[in-house]
């Protein structure tokens, strides 16, 4: 799938942005919230910003954009120049902003982490509060821990010989923190720091403890889990699971095909996107879209669940930057095009329409009849 244009109606009201912003946002507030927010989500990620810019209320329609749509908009516009975006964003959205763009495979993005939390910062204390609270403590923690050196200082008489280490400061006199690196002012660590000694001493308390005293590993594990068990409940599998659409199948057993129609007995589930236009139409390129274009109403929207999950499944397995708006598209063109490719080899073998066969083959295992035709291995092992 190409990665949309700019939809007429955005152009328009751009375009009358760069001679009269005033009438341009006149124009946008015309249009209901729901309407506003189908023309940012429709729109490249790099013009999202623009749109915002002109919404007459932004504290109205950024909580409403899907949580991968606003993560979408943020790193579309970068997320260095995002805090005015982020500062009207829900706990969900700020947590799921992390989840897709902040990790680099199974481990966090170290820059990923520092440019996010330097955009929190900005936006300003209460932003900054909504999302120390809401993220994972174990992710927090390894990222204070990469960026500073924590002490405690001494009780009683012990503390009458010692001194704070040379460059480090502190809120209350008790904990004394330092950045690893020379060039790191840790403007925004101090800024998350007083917010939560102000507001939360409890998690302010935890997180310093945390750097001097929990295990790396054992955090890097739990920050893990917690977001693998969110990026499931977006219908993004863990990747073990993603990893089956390519596996291997004997040749002999590639032309199998179910006696009962049940493939698309897939139950909805919340899009964290803005449901994509697919090209589903007799005349479709690809089989699998021809196909979908033979079901009735209620088949057709369990295809489109089912096809949507098929190509989080292809990013998760490929490796896809999730936070990155380009990688929906071309997951969902992947998706199309191995599992037509398996549609079509079981329509030949058998002799059926193409929607007889869609409705008794899985979408995950067209897909894997597509890939083992293709001769494709697993992405771990290419």
């Amino acid at each position: 799938m190409a990665v949309p244009s700019l939809p007429p109606q955005a152009r328009r009201i751009l375009d009358l942005a760069g001679a009269d912003r005033k009438a341009a946002r006149a124009a946008l507030a015309e249009l209901s919230l729901e309407d506003q927010v189908a023309l940012v989500c429709t729109s490249p990620a790099s013009r999202r910003g623009e749109l915002i810019g002109l919404a007459p209320a932004p504290e109205a329609l950024v909580p409403r954009l899907p949580e991968a749509e606003l993560c979408f908009s943020v790193t579309g516009l970068g997320v260095e120049d995002a805090a005015w975006i982020l500062e009207h964003a829900t706990a969900d959205q700020l947590v799921a902003c992390f989840d897709l763009d902040a990790w680099h495979g199974d481990e966090p993005a170290r820059d990923a982490l520092d440019l996010w939390l330097g955009a929190l910062a900005e936006a300003g204390q209460p932003t900054l509060l909504r999302a120390a609270r809401a993220l994972d403590p174990e992710l927090l923690a390894l990222e204070l821990r990469a960026r500073i050196e924590v002490w405690l200082k001494p009780a009683g008489d012990d503390a009458e010989d010692w001194s704070a280490p040379s460059g480090a400061q502190t809120l209350e006199g008790q904990f004394y923190y330092r950045a690893h690196r020379e060039d790191d002012d840790l403007a925004d660590v101090s800024q998350l720091l007083d917010a939560l000694f102000r507001d939360d001493y409890w998690l302010y308390f935890r997180l310093l403890q945390a750097v001097t005293w929990e295990s790396q590993a054992e955090n890097a594990v739990w920050a893990e889990r917690w977001r693998t068990g969110r990026l499931q409940d977006l219908g993004f599998p863990p990747r073990q699971e993603a990893i089956a659409i390519y596996a291997w199948e004997a040749p002999e057993r590639l032309a199998a095909l179910p006696a009962e129609a049940g493939a698309l007995d897939v139950e909805a589930w919340r899009l964290p996107v803005w449901q994509p236009s697919l090209p589903v139409a007799p005349d479709a390129r690809l089989s699998v879209f021809r196909a979908a274009a033979e079901l009735g109403a209620d088949e057709r929207a369990a295809f489109l669940y089912g096809f949507l999950g098929l190509a989080n499944a292809v990013a998760v397995a490929d490796r896809m930057p999730l936070g990155d708006a380009a990688s929906t598209p071309g997951a969902l063109q992947r998706a199309a095009e191995i599992a037509s490719a398996g549609l079509d080899f079981l329509t030949r073998e058998h002799g059926l329409p193409e929607v007889a066969v869609l409705r008794r083959t899985p979408l995950p295992r067209l897909f894997r009849v597509g890939v083992n035709l293709r001769g494709e291995k697993p992405p771990e092992l290419a």
